[in-house]
């Protein structure tokens, strides 16, 4: 029996002490917040998207940073393990659009409840308000953990402190001074799953969302991202699900969005609507028809982009106008000023390097007996409960292997 510190009660840090302890060690779990699972609260709007229902051998397409290194994790410890082990400590699921699956209550205290009692029927020792300040090495291999001044001696510590995303939560990076301790690198830090700003002024437009549109993001005249779905625009620029997945495949500049307000239809299909609808319509201000077309909001910014003015006559309208308007519709761009800072971002992009983690147990190959989990580490995905399967899986791998 090994004395084993999970330093970061977070999903990541919870499923590893709760595995160590099943392992049957004595294991103490410590946070410097006032509750377990303070991010995790919030997450999915206070919902949480625990996981994915996709087979798992479908997330790596998901995986935008670690996917070969997490295949240990993944088939150690799986969605379906994950919504079963929480099941029975209480939580009962639900799967909704793509395959997110929720708690029936949409209530994310109730996933923290069901770890909650985990922990509890485990024998973990929980260590509130308590921070840790240092780790302790002993010739090359861990020997504890610094606390408030207070030496505690531990076998094996698991690292789960998270990144630098919402620090009101506690994410404030501590766990990369750590992994610097015990001589690790840390890929470069930024922000992913982030709402991004745009160049031109879209604050008129803030609260307005768009469902059921196109999303490309192109860098230069390179497509990096495309995918349908729902965003919405913010005072400073654009975010919602397709910028926020988007964001994830952002490493550099000159970007460009682009938003298709008519996918089902391609340019020639929606010509001949156009046509039709000015036909039909052809004594009626130019304004007033496009509100058959689209949000209300979007007819000054599209009138001004189209160069029509919003009282023209349909029947005045020109071809070439009317060319304008189709491309305006299929191709609405800005150009894009960079991500919104790292403390918005729902995930950190970056962290321990991978190459110095075994990924079959998630230890440090630099220092024996630390172990790292979840968001400290560099791996990370898109929307839809993958990267906290990330953090679940690592975490019962860690916590297997101390």
């Amino acid at each position: 029996m090994a004395a084993v510190c999970v330093i970061g009660a977070g999903p990541a840090g919870m499923m590893a002490a709760y595995a160590a302890a099943q392992n049957g060690h004595q294991v103490t779990l410590i946070d410097k917040n006032e509750k377990l699972g303070k991010k995790l609260f919030l997450t999915g709007k206070g919902r949480c998207n625990i996981t994915n229902a996709a087979p798992i051998e479908d997330f790596f397409d998901s995986v935008v940073h670690g996917g070969l290194f997490l295949y240990s994790a993944f088939y150690t410890f799986d969605n379906l393990q994950l919504i079963a082990l929480l099941e029975r400590f209480g939580l009962s699921t639900k799967t909704e659009r793509g395959g997110r699956v929720f708690p029936e209550s949409d209530k994310s205290s109730d996933v923290i409840k069901a770890l909650t009692k985990a922990l509890h029927e485990a024998g973990v020792r929980i260590r509130l308000k308590t921070k840790a300040d240092a780790l302790v090495f002993d010739d090359g291999r861990i020997a504890g953990v610094v606390c408030s001044g207070e030496r505690m001696d531990f076998d094996r510590v698991v690292v789960a402190t998270g990144g630098l995303s919402y620090p009101s939560t506690g994410s404030t990076g501590d766990g990369y001074a750590f992994a610097k301790a015990a001589g690790h690198t840390i890929a470069a830090l930024s922000a992913s799953l982030v709402g991004i700003e745009t160049t031109q002024n879209v604050a008129e437009l803030a609260g307005l969302t768009l469902k059921n549109v196109g999303f490309s993001l192109m860098q230069g005249k390179k497509r990096i991202y495309q995918d349908q779905g729902e965003l919405l625009f913010t005072h400073t620029g654009l975010s919602g699900p397709l910028v926020l997945s988007a964001s994830a495949y952002m490493n550099g500049a000159d970007y460009t969005a682009v938003i298709d307000l008519k996918p089902a239809l391609d340019a020639k299909t929606l010509d001949a609507r156009l046509l039709r609808d000015f036909a039909e319509q052809s004594n009626k201000q130019f304004a007033s028809i496009l509100r058959g077309l689209v949000p209300g909001a979007l007819i000054p910014l599209l009138t001004a982009r189209c160069g029509i003015p919003a009282d023209l006559p349909a029947h005045s309208i020109t071809r070439g106008q009317r060319n304008v308007l189709c491309s305006e519709l299929k191709a609405l761009s800005f150009c894009v000023r960079g991500k919104r800072p790292i403390q918005e971002a729902v995930i950190t992009r970056g962290g321990v390097d991978l190459a110095q983690i075994d990924p079959s147990t998630m230890q440090s190959r630099l220092c024996e007996g630390l172990f790292f989990a979840g968001e400290v580490i560099d791996a990370d995905a898109l929307t839809g409960g993958y990267n906290l399967q990330i953090a679940f899986s690592t975490g019962y791998l860690a916590g297997c292997s101390c």
